[in-house]
């Protein structure tokens, strides 16, 4: 976000190590997992965070836990936006935006504002589920 890539890969690369070790010792448990895979999607290592992604949702599917499950999915789009993987970000965004028991954590707001959504900006699919998730006008009351 800060525009210095240098700097960035510094910190992703010692995060990396940090959260290989909090997997190793959970690793039974997706969201450790899910992060690493963000982690490795912003140092470019691709296909380690996809893997990581898939197998964090294997562990904590959403039909299992509809929240921690919501996560997963939506991590897993984060994932994939940064690994330049679209199709699949939007593929698993929207599956977020159908679950049930308001397991739901892609708001509004944060697909909205925050910056890790940046590539898929643009896309029209994105922008639909952005769209379907704006608050909607309420009546005006009139008392």
């Amino acid at each position: 976000m800060m525009k210095d890539e240098a700097k960035a890969r510094a910190a992703f690369t010692t995060a990396r190590i940090e959260q290989e070790k909090i997997v190793q010792a959970q690793s039974d448990f997706g969201p450790p997992l899910c992060v690493l895979g963000l982690i490795d999607a912003a140092l470019g290592r691709t296909e380690d965070a996809l893997r990581e992604g898939r197998r964090a949702i294997e562990l904590l599917p959403i039909e299992k836990d509809s929240v921690d499950g919501s996560q997963m999915l939506v991590y897993f789009a984060v994932i994939a936006a940064w690994a330049g993987e679209k199709d699949l970000a939007v593929q698993y965004l929207a599956a977020n935006s159908r679950s049930y028991g308001g397991g739901q954590v892609a708001t509004y707001g944060a697909l909205k504002l925050l910056p890790f959504w940046d590539p898929l900006r643009g896309d029209p699919r994105f922008e639909k589920i952005v769209a379907s998730l704006a608050p909607k006008e309420s009546a005006p009351d009139r008392r």
